[in-house]
């Protein structure tokens, strides 16, 4: 008989597995089940902004393999709308409900791959029957609010609670949509994945573009009127709203793993080793925006939902469940993202996560160019670089700036991943022509005032 491979969770770390698995192993040899709760598989959830505020146009777009493609070109077993809602690692079968249809079903397994994801932070405030309240974690709630966008009576203003990558991208779909939109943080700084000198840019841009920033402001309830949501509650008084979006972050969806005995580590996130084996439990293997991984600067277990380590997990899961051999070596943090046309890259550690880390550092900030100063459409660019103390040893960089800007975090990205020191950088063999750069690249210009620093 075939081995029996049931997956978790039908989106980027659970179809990367599945698929690997799958090109190693034929279908006599591994039959595989997906369990997926939505009504979509293998899409891109961080393209739902630019779907909301129309750039993109079809919701298709967004989606890489339909469950019909991985059915007929994968032989894989895609089960849409059903929810796992038990395991069993005794007997190695999972319950799942079919949420269209009722009932459940149990399957057997002998191997499992938990791909879950995470779930949205929803504090008590947010749970509500009012109709226009939002998150934006799946393409599912993509729709939702999509649908809502082009309900009568229109909305006309939106609140949006939180001031992350979601929050902010969310502002500028909205504004993009023609409405009014405020945005709430209860920090003093949006975007606190950068440090707040670099994050005062952020909320420049915002306001250039017409968000109403609201910092320091903490959310108490939401108030409706006929079913449907009127007006954000807040310690700074009520703040109208036809739509809400909540962008308060999330958390790795392990309530299920844990009540089954998967262990977790401090983060929240399942515990897996460096082929995404659950620690301790044989046969079982778990990757995404659910499990925690090794940070490579600080050494510490963090938990880092984006798409490209999910990607990754779920391939180095897959390829080892196919009888390969494959390792996740953990993350650095890098992200980028663009708020209006200000672009926003970062990564490694800012400067409270390495003081936490228990790092001597110093940190630089260099203003330069995307271009040659002369080269029409230069525009400013700036650079902060964080650095060890005394060895020089780069321990994250942020970078904000227009065109030309956030992909340069690469760069950084790959001198931090290989342990290099800012004296280092200043020798890089960069790239250089008017239109793409001035001669002392500005990621050059950072890494020699970093030295200078350092010496002082």
């Amino acid at each position: 008989m075939a081995e029996r491979l049931i997956v978790v969770g039908g989106d980027a770390a659970g179809m990367s597995a599945a698929a690997q698995a799958r090109r190693r192993r034929g279908v006599d040899d591994l039959e595989i089940v997906v369990f997926e709760r939505g009504h979509f598989t293998s899409y891109s959830a961080c393209g739902i902004p630019y779907w909301i505020s129309g750039l993109v146009t079809d919701r298709e777009q967004l989606v890489a393999r339909s469950p019909k493609v991985h059915r007929e070109d994968y032989a894989i077993d895609v089960r849409i709308r059903h929810e796992v809602v038990e395991i069993d690692l005794v007997r190695r079968e999972v319950v799942a409900r079919d949420l269209d249809g009722g009932g459940e079903v149990r399957e057997p397994f002998d191997t499992l791959m938990y791909a879950a994801g995470a779930v949205p932070k929803k504090p008590a405030w947010a749970h509500t029957d009012a109709a226009g309240v939002f998150g934006v974690q799946t393409l599912d709630d993509g729709s939702a609010l999509r649908g809502w966008l082009e309900t009568e009576p229109r909305p006309r203003r939106a609140v949006v609670v939180g001031g992350g990558y979601i929050g902010v991208e969310m502002a500028e779909a909205l504004v993009r949509r023609g409405l009014s939109v405020t945005l709430v943080e209860r920090d003093e700084q949006p975007m606190s994945t950068v440090d707040p000198d670099m994050a005062r840019l952020v909320t420049e841009a915002m306001r250039g573009l017409g968000v109403d920033i609201r910092t320091g402001v903490r959310v108490t309830g939401l108030a409706e009127r006929d079913g449907r949501v009127s007006e954000v509650v807040t310690d700074d008084g009520p703040i109208p709203a036809d739509l809400v979006v909540l962008g308060l972050g999330v958390r790795p969806n392990t309530e299920l793993a844990a009540a089954a005995g998967l262990p977790l580590g401090p983060t929240g996130g399942i515990r897996v080793d460096r082929q995404m084996r659950v620690s301790g439990v044989p046969g079982v293997w778990a990757a995404g925006d659910c499990v925690e991984t090794l940070h490579k600067v600080s050494g510490m277990p963090v938990h880092v939902p984006l798409g490209t380590h999910a990607n990754k997990q779920g391939r180095v899961a897959g390829i080892n469940i196919g009888g390969g051999y494959a390792t996740f070596a953990g993350v650095i943090g890098t992200a980028v993202t663009k708020v209006c046309e200000l672009e926003v890259g970062r990564t490694g550690l800012r400067e409270r996560e390495a003081r936490a880390s228990g790092f001597e550092f110093v940190s630089v900030i260099a203003e330069s160019t995307n271009r040659a100063g002369y080269y029409p459409g230069a525009r400013q660019m700036t650079v902060k670089l964080i650095a060890e103390r005394p060895s020089g040893r780069l321990l994250g960089a942020q970078i904000i700036g227009w065109s030309e800007a956030a992909k340069r975090i690469d760069t950084l990205a790959v001198a931090l991943w290989n342990k290099m020191t800012v004296d280092d950088m200043t020798a890089l063999d960069l790239g250089y022509a008017p239109p793409y750069a001035p001669v002392w690249d500005p990621v050059l210009v950072a890494a020699r005032k970093a030295v200078d620093a350092l010496a002082g």
